[in-house]
């Protein structure tokens, strides 16, 4: 990747964090000569307390000024000893390769360099075996009757699509479906078995490129994820016709029964929608530096639910690069699912790194935690696969 489209892809987080000390990046990149004089003083006298319009200014300087400058900048914030103590949280992205990594092709000798305490017991792991891993399937509702457009979805759409087909999934998707359209679609697929044909839902099948129709035969695999880009309210999600879908009937739907194909599979539900009208503020820190197989199951085990933010909460999303939750989840499965580390850690860094983030130059005045629940009884690793 060049690294002109790496700080393309990069953009709004490098902002978000630069914002932090603009004027420290402003000196540092004029001392590089990435800047001419001019641009530097055209710079300098922004409104002051325009703090954002700074680094956007800047950030638009440099990718316009081609691949060569756009490295030398990246080249910056990677080795330059006060941009890594003062920005810190630019270590926890590869500024050089944001490319879904390669699988790792495992060796006879790998087993012996990691450590006994650290492997993971096979009885408290979910046997992913199958190939596909399972099936992902996305609703994404952009157009309302009686509502704005829900402008941003389609990148969350198809970053969730690039990063399960990448972790061994088939990814279908659902657009612009109503309340009974919903749970057409999710009693559908929780009653699904093996070759069955596709009914009339609308469904869109992810190529590499983009969605497509579908191949006609579906089965389950060994796991299964539905992804929910919508509007919402308190407790639930809303249909294209603004009509709510409560999440706990859409978690039930898929409860185990005997006659399902999803019994002891892990279940996990993403869902990008606000949970209610009212804005999160934050407060500012001071002096703070930044066993077994089962005869049964439950019928309600297995399942992960993680929802964008909690209750009677907005969740925020960008006009062009998605949502905070979708994004922050797509690049945390892509850096860490190859390190080995489970699902539920790796939202873990989700919260964290969501948390951290400010809808507003004031910091506290507008945020957004997300909110993760499961009954999952073991741990789930989900492995990059060659597609």
């Amino acid at each position: 990747m060049s690294a002109k489209d790496s700080l393309r892809r990069n953009k709004t987080y490098i902002q978000m964090v630069l914002c932090g000390d603009h004027r420290l990046i402003l000196n540092k990149v004029q001392e590089r000569n990435l800047i001419t004089p001019r641009e530097y003083n055209n710079l300098k006298i922004i409104r002051g307390e325009d703090v954002e319009g700074h680094v956007v200014e800047l950030v638009d300087k440099i990718m316009n000024k081609g691949e060569d400058t756009c490295k030398a900048f990246l080249g910056l914030l990677e080795t330059d000893e006060e941009i890594r103590t003062t920005f810190p949280e630019l270590q926890t992205i590869r500024l050089r390769d944001t490319c879904l990594p390669s699988p790792v092709q495992a060796s006879s000798n790998d087993c012996d360099m990691v450590p006994e305490s650290k492997r993971q017991k096979k009885d408290e792991l979910y046997v992913l075996k199958s190939r596909p891993v399972g099936l992902c399937v996305i609703i994404n509702n952009e157009n309302f009757v009686a509502s704005t457009l829900r402008r941003g979805t389609n990148k969350d759409a198809q970053s969730l699509a690039e990063v399960f087909s990448w972790l061994g999934f088939r990814v279908l998707m659902c657009r612009d479906q109503t309340q009974d359209q919903m749970v057409q679609t999710l009693v559908f697929f929780a009653s699904l078995r093996d070759g069955v044909q596709l009914p009339e839902l609308g469904v869109e099948e992810w190529s590499g490129s983009g969605f497509t129709a579908p191949q006609q035969v579906l089965g389950h695999g060994d796991a299964f994820l539905c992804c929910i880009l919508s509007h919402g309210e308190k407790g639930a999600v809303l249909g294209t016709d603004s009509k709510p879908l409560a999440i706990k009937e859409i978690t039930r739907t898929f409860r185990a029964t005997e006659q399902s194909a999803l019994v002891g599979k892990p279940k996990v539900f993403l869902i990008q929608a606000c949970q209610g009208g009212q804005t999160q503020r934050g407060v500012v820190m001071k002096d703070v530096e930044v066993d077994g197989d089962f005869l049964s199951v439950p019928e309600e085990a297995d399942v992960l639910v993680a929802v964008a933010t909690v209750e009677d909460q907005a969740a925020f999303r960008h006009p062009t690069d998605g949502s905070w939750f979708v994004q922050s989840v797509c690049q945390q499965l892509k850096e860490r699912c190859p390190r080995g580390e489970d699902f539920t850690s790796i939202f873990h860094h989700v919260n964290r790194q969501v948390g951290q983030k400010e809808g507003f130059l004031q910091p506290g005045w507008v945020k957004q935690i997300p909110e993760v629940r499961f009954t999952l009884t073991r741990r789930l690793l989900l492995s990059p696969h060659h597609t």
